[in-house]
């Protein structure tokens, strides 16, 4: 029997040994149920081949060519990725749909004497749930930004704060980017479906009774979206302010930044585009600066010409309430640390 999942927290805390995504590579790589690991029936190839038959000849020899397939790879999971559990072993099985690849795979798990259960409607089912939590449901959290121009070291606030146990939400970490123009991290972003399964999952495993800090972003991180009930929420959340100076600010970008700054030709072809706004000469001088190698005096002249006139601008437009301001007089680590436990003592007050 299907097992019917009627929202997100009652998925996430399933109690299952293992979560199964039988879909082809192709399929999980776009986005799954976070935690789930892939044994797919079908391989992209496969998939595709059955599809093409399914369209093109009958139904019937498609279903026939699938089941060989679905049964031939299953066995071999069984034989290799699944050979070590005993016989107490649960796992929750899923496909696009709850259908035939699943329910076959389920099924053979069954025989063994595994006590497999299969996701009723599967991928499907849970995709809705998660544009229901994140898109249909107002947020239960109360929020608290972590605002302060770039290069005041919030994110990694943010990390030290989580290791004291306050309870944050790293969105730059969950979309892998830094937020910024020169914000790349490497392998990339991930798609925005399963950017929004892992804002979910996170969200989902945050106490709504505590406050949950996160940093202040604008409505996109890179290329992606945030849900515009979340993005609603974090305009109106109270606000920590943290500031330094810019001599501060360009020590602390210059040693956290040092591998976008050294690589000249994605340097100058991020910076290229910004003529449009910040004009020829700016940019110019931006660019003569990248080919002397100058990343200290690049690094100032980018908070001074475009990163602060942009923050100062979307500070405007943001009315909400400053609840703490802290200053710091150099970004180290130890005063850092510091930083952080001020925070923490103000937050338990809250």
């Amino acid at each position: 029997m299907a097992l019917k999942i009627t929202n997100l927290p009652e998925l996430y805390a399933n109690g299952f040994d293992t979560v199964i995504d039988v879909r082809s590579p192709a399929e999980f790589a776009e986005d799954h149920v976070p935690g789930a690991i892939n044994l797919p029936v079908l391989d992209n190839d496969e998939r595709a081949r059955v599809g093409t038959i399914y369209v093109q000849k009958s139904s019937f020899l498609a279903r026939k060519l699938g089941a060989a397939l679905v049964f031939r790879n299953a066995a071999t999971h069984i034989e290799t990725h699944l050979s070590h559990h005993d016989g107490g072993w649960r796992p929750l099985v899923y496909c696009w749909r709850g259908g035939q690849r699943s329910g076959s795979f389920t099924w053979m798990l069954q025989q063994i004497g595994w006590r497999a259960e299969v996701i009723d409607g599967g991928y499907r089912t849970y995709r809705r749930l998660v544009k229901q939590f994140l898109y249909d449901q107002e947020l239960p959290h109360k929020l608290v930004a972590l605002d302060g121009y770039t290069g005041t070291a919030k994110t990694e606030i943010l990390s030290l704060l989580r290791d004291r146990g306050v309870q944050v939400l790293d969105l730059e970490a969950l979309a892998n980017h830094r937020g910024s123009l020169l914000g790349e991290r490497p392998g990339g972003q991930p798609s925005q479906k399963a950017f929004e399964s892992a804002l979910s999952a996170a969200l989902s495993s945050l106490d709504p009774a505590r406050p949950t800090v996160v940093e202040a972003e604008s409505s996109k991180i890179g290329s992606l979206i945030l849900p515009p009930g979340l993005w609603a929420a974090m305009r109106v959340a109270p606000r920590i302010l943290v500031s330094a100076e810019i001599e501060a600010r360009t020590a602390y970008l210059v040693e956290v930044y040092d591998d976008i700054l050294s690589d000249t030709d994605r340097l100058c072809d991020r910076l290229s585009p910004l003529r449009l706004h910040r004009g020829h000469e700016v940019v110019d001088a931006w660019l003569s600066q990248i080919k002397d190698g100058q990343k200290e005096a690049l690094t100032r002249a980018l908070m001074e010409q475009h990163y602060d006139p942009a923050y100062e601008k979307s500070r405007k437009t943001n009315k909400s309430e400053v609840i703490a301001r802290f200053h710091v007089t150099k970004l180290d680590q130890s005063r850092l640390l510091n930083l952080a436990s001020d925070i923490d003592a103000f937050l338990s007050q809250l």
